[in-house]
């Protein structure tokens, strides 16, 4: 998600609707999770809000209300811009996301938290707050300067893709036929990523870019948010080769709810689970984690959101930047784990799936809290 296309705005009752529907888990007749309360539970690439929320808004009290019902540790929020806008002026829009988001950190220090260090991450677990770690998944801000990438590490940004879906000045994105790799450009922005702590994400990379980017890390790299290519043959989910490479770099794959695991299908909590089967198989549960590429407040698909819907599709089309199966009806939300506590309904179907709670607690959090303590430091 990227706010810079507005896939947020409040949808008015969207939690009452919320907590209406019958979850799995419930229609199952089990019991949430027991543990959900006591585990670190990190969305490895999300936000407050929902598919169309607005930046230029203050949170709503329903939005923050959501925030606080998740159970959230903390989120990967993504800043600045996606797929190819002028340096200068991605560099504002960065700047201006993260004075956003420090904002609304500001407004509600009950329910919001910054994210500097793993230190905040275990403070925001024992105060019951939602730390907010900013991400870009675009390189477009820094290519041109370099030493950009030091001025955001100061603003708090701890997570970057070199590359979204198209080619930039630092490598290949997924979408680019030619899967040219990282550039001289890219593997210094790699290197100088690892030196001030900033973790690699190569989510939208394209599979040469990928490559070269492990190789030339020094710590572990993660892919924050995406499927499995043996189980839906598409450019944004990764192949067995690929999610072994990043676990044995020591970093995580995050599994999305998109209909990519499917592909061009609204995704299903089987499907998730189907997913993170196969990542575990693959690379073992020390290396597979969540990123639900989500808001935290529920979508409400009424007439109304299906035509913003529809029409950001054909808005990141004409941009170049949709990627195949971006269809104008495949939400991007799993259907049945529409809640801000989507991520303890997963867990309770996990659970009653036979996962240990170990293996829960790795996926839902501590895989990814381990990486974060790897790559940013003290």
């Amino acid at each position: 998600m990227n706010a810079g296309i507005s896939r947020r705005s409040l949808l008015a009752g969207a939690v009452a609707s919320a907590l209406a529907l019958e979850l799995p888990w419930q229609s199952a007749g089990a019991s949430a999770w027991s543990r959900y309360a006591e585990t670190i539970v990190i969305d490895g690439c999300g936000a407050p809000g929902n598919g169309d929320s607005d930046t230029s808004a203050a949170l709503s009290a329903a939005q923050v209300g959501d925030v606080r019902a998740s159970g959230l540790t903390a989120i990967c929020v993504t800043v600045g811009s996606v797929g190819n806008e002028p340096a200068d002026a991605a560099f504002a829009r960065a700047v201006s996301d993260i004075s956003y988001w420090e904002k609304q950190i500001d407004l509600h220090p009950d329910v919001l938290a910054r994210v500097r260090g793993v230190a905040d991450i275990d403070a925001a677990r024992r105060n019951r707050r939602t730390g907010l770690v900013y991400a870009f998944q675009d390189g477009v801000a820094f290519e041109s300067d370099l030493a950009r990438l030091e001025v955001f590490h100061r603003l708090g940004v701890r997570m970057i893709q070199p590359t979204y879906n198209r080619r930039n000045l630092l490598g290949d994105g997924c979408l680019e036929p030619a899967n040219a790799g990282l550039s001289l450009a890219g593997v210094e922005a790699v290197q100088r990523m690892n030196a001030l702590g900033i973790l690699v994400d190569l989510s939208h990379c394209g599979r040469r870019t990928a490559a070269d980017a492990i190789q030339a890390s020094s710590k572990p790299v993660v892919f924050s948010h995406t499927g499995c290519a043996a189980l839906a043959d598409h450019p944004r989910n990764r192949t067995d080769a690929e999610l072994r490479a990043v676990a044995d770099k020591g970093g995580v794959a995050g599994i999305y709810f998109m209909p990519y695991l499917d592909v061009g299908r609204q995704a299903t909590a089987a499907e998730v689970i189907r997913h993170l089967d196969h990542a575990i198989d693959v690379a073992g549960e020390d290396h597979v984690s969540i990123g639900t590429d989500g808001g935290v407040s529920p979508e409400v698909a009424d007439e109304a959101y299906r035509k913003r819907f529809a029409e950001i599709t054909r808005t990141r089309r004409a941009k170049g930047i949709a990627a195949p199966g971006e269809t104008e009806d495949g939400y991007l939300f799993a259907s049945d784990l529409n809640t801000p506590r989507r991520l303890e309904t997963l867990a309770t179907l996990l659970s009653a799936k036979g996962y240990p709670d170990a293996r829960i607690e790795k996926l839902l959090g501590t895989n990814l809290r381990r990486v974060f303590a790897a790559t940013w430091g003290t």
